[in-house]
């Protein structure tokens, strides 16, 4: 077959990894391809990230509407008809987008499956066929997939995975949700607020388990005000079929059989690195177990080709994707550039949000750090009380010594607009006392931020005094 052309760069997987890199790339000088079997954007915008958020801004207003002490909307419902309209709208809106972007940058957009020859060529199946292209540097970014459970098939109508519950045409009476990890409490928030009794199984013993405890322990507490029931230490063994309704066999951290029913179950355990049919095997390419192994430069073990995104494995963040795409390009592109993962926030958008940057307590405690900690309670702040938002708090981790800012939990309103600042502030290396004596404008959820830098150091202004 022959080659029909050679290309500077080529990347593999048009999410939000891919398509960054692919633009960076051109805004370098290459002549680029990029391949996606799917739709521009990927996981994130088409199936995750964008069409979530989308729902749960709808069902935020649904919820403020429904307890509002001063706006009276008496049988109010949600329209699932036109709740999936506008997702779809929006997905089709932010997709134009990006193959704009794709082609106002001069970037050759094929879409169909991808397969390595070599090191250096790449086979795409697409709808004319087979073609095979060359290229001096290639980037995978081929993402990844929901992952399963073993013995529990997912059939798409009672047991199902995120992308079939972005479809539904009705809320379910009850829904359980195995996972209690970031898309597991998402869902929790979003069919929750839609009317769902819902049950989460987790089988370690916290949900968002990577956060820092007193965050974990805030959002337990008010999932449970919220008559959102959560099982810790629960291992599911299976599923069945029982009368028509799905029901899930598992098993607590005593041994005790436990079963549960309802009219929908939600496979939330995560997401596994998408390598199917990729031909990884033909390079011989170093693998860190299920991930293709990367260094700070994002650059294999075969030296024309990088990965970034899901498929390296890491924290799975578009975010962080993006970030990789263009160290990626850039390295490619005979730059010298490098990733670095210890400032890269965390976002959970649950109802309050929650976000963080940097290190818990604990974990900075297991470094044998001396620390100091500042926090301010939502409740206290003027905003957040005039919003109806009072729930939640910001907390923040400093070294004891020189103040440095070492890592901030959030969990309230916005949260995850509100971790920009102190990311900033992490990168710039700031001190507790620089971030407490910088002016915030009133009445701003960002005092809060001000106020928690302060209580480190014992000077918060509108906390009682410390005995």
């Amino acid at each position: 077959m022959e080659i029909r052309k050679n290309y500077d760069l080529i990347v593999i997987g048009g999410g939000p990894g891919g398509y960054v890199a692919a633009i960076r790339g051109a805004q370098l000088g290459a002549d680029v391809l990029i391949i996606e079997k799917d739709e521009l954007g990927g996981t994130c915008l088409n199936r995750g990230c964008i069409p979530t958020k989308t729902i749960l801004s709808d069902v935020k207003l649904f919820e403020n509407l429904k307890k509002s002490e001063t706006l009276k909307a008496d049988n109010i419902r949600m329209d699932m008809e036109k709740l999936i309209e506008r997702k779809n709208k929006v997905i089709k809106t932010l997709n134009t987008g990006v193959k704009f972007l794709i082609k106002d940058n001069g970037i050759t957009f094929l879409q169909g499956k991808a397969s390595f020859i070599d090191r250096k060529t790449v086979e795409v199946d697409s709808k004319n066929g087979k073609q095979r292209f060359e290229g001096n540097k290639i980037i995978i970014a081929t993402g990844s997939v929901s992952a399963q459970i073993p013995n529990v098939n997912v059939d798409g109508k009672t047991i199902l995975t995120s992308t079939e519950m972005l479809e539904l045409s009705s809320i379910p009476k009850e829904l359980i949700i195995i996972g209690g990890g970031v898309i597991g409490v998402e869902f929790a928030s979003i069919f929750n607020g839609l009317g769902s009794k819902v049950k989460i199984i987790e089988m370690l013993p916290e949900i968002i388990s990577t956060e820092d405890h007193e965050i974990i322990r805030g959002l337990t507490s008010i999932f449970k005000k919220k008559n959102i029931e959560i099982y810790t230490d629960t291992r599911v063994k299976g599923t069945k079929i029982n009368q028509g309704r799905p029901e899930i066999l598992a098993v607590d951290k005593e041994g005790k059989e436990m079963v549960f029913n309802g009219e929908k179950i939600l496979i939330a355990v995560g997401r596994s690195p998408y390598t199917d049919g990729l031909g990884l095997e033909r390079l011989n390419i170093e693998m860190d177990g299920k991930f293709i192994k990367v260094n700070e430069k994002m650059e294999t073990s075969i030296p024309n080709i990088y990965a970034i995104g899901d498929v390296t494995g890491h924290q799975m963040l578009a975010h962080k994707a993006s970030a990789e795409g263009i160290v990626a390009a850039e390295n490619a592109s005979g730059h010298s550039s490098r990733i670095d993962y210890s400032k890269i926030p965390n976002c959970i958008y649950t109802l309050p949000e929650v976000s963080s940057v940097g290190l818990t307590e604990k974990k900075a405690k297991e470094r044998g750090l001396q620390i100091m900690t500042g926090r301010f309670p939502f409740q206290s702040n003027g905003r957040a009380l005039a919003a109806g938002e009072p729930e939640g708090f910001v907390k923040i981790v400093a070294e004891k010594d020189l103040g440095q800012i070492i890592g901030v939990h959030i969990l309230g309103e916005n949260a995850t607009d509100l971790i920009g600042g102190p990311t900033l502030a992490l990168a710039l290396e700031a001190t507790v006392e620089e971030l407490g004596k910088t002016i915030q404008p009133h009445p701003t959820l960002t005092e809060a931020i001000m106020e928690a830098a302060l209580d480190a150091i014992k000077q918060a202004i509108h906390l009682p005094r410390k005995k």
